[in-house]
């Protein structure tokens, strides 16, 4: 087995990024700091030449828009990005958010992804159906996405059939079989996963979703989730259990069902999706699906930096990752009120 770019930085003492960086032959390095670390990759046997592109800049670039305005401090993708970050950053690898921030304000995603020279790109939480995206997605840079397959690019996808189908089956199990379920924004495939996984989980046990039981929204955005769940409480024939399309809008449903003079899960029950530290630590507990964003942050620098080094051999397979029902407190036992 050949000397790998961490062999080479355990055996001089440097950094990862910078023994890549000299192994890419990127010419902004210490010549003393070069030639110790060159020296190490021959001791080693680590492969110099032909091993690489020329064009390599260990750069990866995240391609992250969250219409919400939370920005990277999102509990959820927080935790997949830094896992992304840390991953890339073990393996030689810089990270580059990509944006319109640019003074060019016509700047496309592509045309940023092409000025600031990036290896690879890694997309999640952005609009996969806006024609910049597929653009990107189009181009010759490689990509890998999360929570959205493509024909063309490995994907990391967190198992929402299951989540879904989980949720749906728990509240069933407690009794519930008037129950409303608010979406995120349909522009991914995630979204549209949840909602059709919903209606057949609901119609193969032989219920219908009555009229305004479905309603869209937008993931983390509380105004719009305050008012899809005024309105299902204003029904003729009120749900008994409402499912959140994540967990940072509880607080606003929760805002709205005190408003509502009802208590949870006593008078209706609610559940969540993602698993978020914050509502976990609530009593009662938030009744949610945990997604693993650390394993699909890691999974998607692991598949992106195979697609740069092995381009020949890499799986463009998509790598589908478990969820855990979390039971909380927020789902009782209904008793048909």
């Amino acid at each position: 087995m050949s000397a790998t770019i961490k062999d080479v930085a355990a055996k001089c003492g440097q950094p990862i990024y910078l023994v890549g960086r000299v192994l890419e032959d990127y010419r902004a390095v210490d010549e003393d700091t070069r030639k110790a670390i060159l020296a190490s990759a021959l001791e080693l046997g680590y492969p110099l030449e032909g091993s690489t592109k020329q064009y390599h800049t260990h750069n990866l670039g995240v391609l992250f828009v969250d219409e919400s305005y939370s920005g990277i401090t999102h509990p959820f993708f927080a935790s997949m990005l830094n896992a992304f970050k840390a991953e890339a950053e073990s393996r030689g690898y810089d990270i580059t958010f990509i944006n319109h921030g640019m003074s060019d304000q016509s700047t496309t995603f592509l045309d940023h992804c092409r000025f600031r020279n990036v290896d690879g790109v890694c997309l999640a939480c952005v609009d996969f159906y806006s024609q910049e995206v597929k653009d990107l997605l189009d181009s010759e840079i490689p990509c890998v996405t999360v929570d959205h397959p493509t024909d063309r690019h490995p994907c990391i996808l967190s198992d929402n059939n299951d989540g879904v189908k989980q949720l749906v089956d728990f509240a069933l199990e407690n009794g519930h079989e008037r129950i409303a379920f608010i979406s995120g924004q349909r522009n991914s495939e995630v979204t549209e996963t949840r909602i059709r996984q919903f209606h057949d989980t609901m119609k193969a046990r032989g219920l219908t979703v009555p009229e305004g039981y479905f309603m869209e929204a937008r993931y983390g955005d509380a105004d719009a989730v305050r008012e899809c769940v005024n309105k299902v409480l204003d029904l003729p024939e009120r749900p008994t259990c409402i499912l959140l399309p994540d967990d940072s809008t509880y607080f606003a449903a929760q805002e709205v069902i005190r408003e509502h003079e009802l208590r949870i899960p006593a008078d209706i029950s609610v559940a969540g999706y993602d698993g978020i530290g914050l509502t976990q630590s609530l009593r009662p507990q938030l009744t949610t699906i945990r997604q693993d964003s650390e394993a699909m942050g890691r999974e998607a620098a692991i598949r992106l930096i195979e697609r740069l080094e092995h381009p020949d051999t890499a799986s463009m397979d998509h790598v589908t990752i478990p969820v855990k029902l979390i039971h909380g407190g927020t789902v009782g036992w209904c008793n048909n009120w």
